[in-house]
């Protein structure tokens, strides 16, 4: 009998490698990723759910949370385009729990759209760093590092057992 692996055991230890090398090339932060779910209370949301941390006591994993379209939103979420918040201003524009960001020493931010194939963006991939800019060799680090998860985010999403399928766009 061939033991198969546990994927939520799976998902961990592909999320742990991940944060080790984002430890290692991109340096001290914040990772986080956040599933996108199949419904919403209105057309002019967004509901997110957090599934994974590098800091559970910070940023557990937990509940869902409901975003109305803004700027932010509508270019990672809708548009699947990157989003780069760079000092205290621009992440105060854009997160709403900004002032525990700044305390936790994080001043900057990159949020990357983990897509199918048909470009749909059904998950995050979000890094906060203590740095108030990115430079360009950070930005492509984070951008390998999320295309590295995207898989084994997808493998969560399309997981009946964790998650219920992700809405695919009309």
């Amino acid at each position: 009998m061939i033991d198969t692996p546990d994927p939520a055991q799976a998902f961990e230890a592909q999320l742990r490698a991940i944060d080790a090398e984002r430890l290692a090339t991109i340096g001290p932060g914040l990772l986080t990723i956040n599933l996108r779910m199949p419904s919403a209370p209105s057309p002019d949301t967004i509901v997110l759910q957090r599934v994974w941390t590098s800091d559970p006591q910070a940023y557990p994993v937990s509940g869902r949370k409901t975003k109305r379209l803004t700027p932010w939103t509508r270019q990672l979420l809708i548009r699947a385009e990157p989003y780069l918040a760079e000092g205290d201003a621009a992440l105060a524009e854009i997160f709403d729990d900004h002032a525990r960001i700044i305390a936790l020493g994080l001043h900057a931010s990159i949020n990357l759209p983990l897509c199918d194939a048909a470009g749909f963006c059904f998950a995050t991939f979000n890094l906060l760093v203590p740095e108030p800019t990115w430079s360009p060799d950070r930005i492509a680090m984070a951008r390998r590092l999320a295309a590295q998860a995207t898989p084994a985010v997808a493998a969560l999403r399309d997981s009946p057992d964790t998650c219920p399928p992700i809405q695919q766009r009309p």
